[in-house]
């Protein structure tokens, strides 16, 4: 595909279908659609890191072939080939820095990886640098309080060699002072209210919206230098973009409140909403089926979903996956495995999000740009579930007794139950949701209610 049509420009003949791609952190899958909303087919490819670029061609080379003679297709595009956004914390005190920056990470599509208490030292400075973060929050003491470890911090890190953003959230006496330390020398930084304002206090919201505005730009991956330019131009939504105006595609064709729970590699994805309400979605960077498998473990563990015993059994197999992020199940047995660790990730990421719904106080997750739709202009909806979809590549195993035990561990789960108890749940096995997502968001809501129609909810 070049031109215009690669974009899904102007430049693609009228009436023209479409590939609807997904470029994921680890896969890149791609369906051809007509334009009357039919599934022509599906393929995908390993998601190329070196240059994102092969794999997105060769998945739109794979899925196009069996219809050479059709007219060229626009191609739609969203990514997350970013996966989760890795998190450092940098503070004053040991115990609130971890706590505030997990509390700050969660359904910001976010997972820390290390945290640094007290003044920097050049020492701490290459350990930092060593986790490779793709962000940093700067945390430093409550308001009032004495700011010059925040202020050294800040010119630590405005002179040293790091390029990632900054998320800037101390004592507001300091703030403006920090800013100005670290912005003379031309950091990327977003500045908001201070995480603790007061001893013993702590205040995610503000903080949790600037991480999230980040993650927006991190998310879509392919900044490779030889790729940037026409990935930029090709890709318009990011992944959770496409899966949130999908869900809102389907509470309006449905007239019922839906939930969408869509797991990936990285992060799981949770969205919510009813007809003609704001689509509500949370994106958690510590779960996932492969590079963030040992965050599910963990949280299933601290959830008390799993006890002790199944505990020490998936060890093993979480490691396996975080080391191997391109695996595929060659056997039941893993399988199996993959499912039991995406019902997992699926009952935790539901959990925070309906926490989330029940305490605003909180803040939201989701923040920075999106598409907005008709339906991002009215309020949540926190009535009962009448849809439950589970989106992911995961879900796509043609096992109806292993996906019936992944539905079955949802809704016998003690929170989730008394809210699911009269949803129907339907698994996206033809990878209909995101295209039809990016479908609506083009402009193209009826090939999108067919897709929708014919490829999930015809399974009701």
């Amino acid at each position: 595909m070049t031109g215009a049509a690669a974009a899904g420009g102007p430049g693609a003949p009228p009436g023209s279908g479409a590939v609807c791609l997904d470029v994921g952190s680890t896969w890149t899958k791609a369906v051809l659609v007509h334009p009357d909303g039919g599934l022509v087919g599906f393929a995908e490819h390993r998601t190329t890191t070196a240059d994102v670029l092969e794999g997105v061609d060769a998945a739109v080379r794979g899925v196009t072939a069996a219809a050479a003679r059709e007219p060229e297709p626009d191609v739609l595009a969203c990514s997350s080939a970013g996966g989760g956004l890795r998190l450092a914390v940098v503070g004053t005190e040991k115990l609130i820095s971890t706590e505030a920056g997990h509390r700050v990470a969660r359904s910001a599509g976010s997972h820390v990886v290390h945290v640094h208490a007290g003044p920097l030292e050049p020492a701490d400075v290459r350990v930092l640098r060593g986790h490779r973060p793709g962000a940093l929050l700067l945390l430093g003491g409550s308001d009032g309080d004495d700011p010059s470890v925040l202020l050294h911090n800040a010119g630590k890190l405005a002179r040293a060699r790091v390029r990632f953003p900054i998320v800037l959230a101390g004592n507001a006496e300091a703030r403006d002072d920090a800013l100005a330390l670290l912005r003379a020398t031309g950091r990327t930084v977003v500045a908001c209210a201070n995480v603790a304002p007061e001893p013993g206090e702590l205040v995610p919201g503000p903080a949790r919206a600037a991480l999230a505005e980040v993650f927006a730009q991190h998310v879509l991956g392919g900044r490779a230098p030889a790729a940037a330019p026409r990935f930029r131009r090709m890709v318009r939504f990011m992944t959770p973009d496409a899966v949130r105006r999908g869900t809102a595609e389907l509470a309006r064709i449905c007239g019922t409140r839906v939930l969408v729970v869509d797991v990936g590699c990285a992060t799981t994805d949770v969205h919510s909403a009813g007809p003609g309400r704001r689509v509500r979605r949370t994106v958690e960077g510590d779960l996932g089926v492969r590079a963030a498998a040992e965050g599910v473990l963990l949280e299933a563990q601290a959830e008390e979903i799993v006890d002790p015993v199944e505990a020490d059994l998936l060890t093993a197999t979480v490691r396996g996956m975080t080391a191997e992020v391109g695996s595929v199940p060659r056997d039941p047995g893993s399988a199996a495995e993959d499912r039991r660790i995406a019902a997992l990730a699926a009952v935790v990421a539901a959990r925070r999000h309906l926490r989330e719904e029940l305490d605003p106080a909180d803040g939201p997750a989701e923040h920075g740009p999106v598409d907005h739709g008709p339906v991002d202009h009215g309020p949540v909806d926190h009535g009962p579930v009448g849809l439950v979809v589970l989106s992911g590549g995961v879900f796509r195993q043609r096992d109806t007794a292993g996906i019936g035990a992944v539905v079955g561990t949802l809704q016998r789960d003690p929170m989730l139950a008394p809210l699911l108890a009269s949803a129907s749940v339907l698994v996206d096995a033809d990878f209909a949701l995101a295209p039809a997502g990016l479908l609506a968001a083009h402009d193209r809501c009826a090939a999108a209610e067919t897709l929708l129609c014919d490829h999930l909810l015809g399974s009701r």
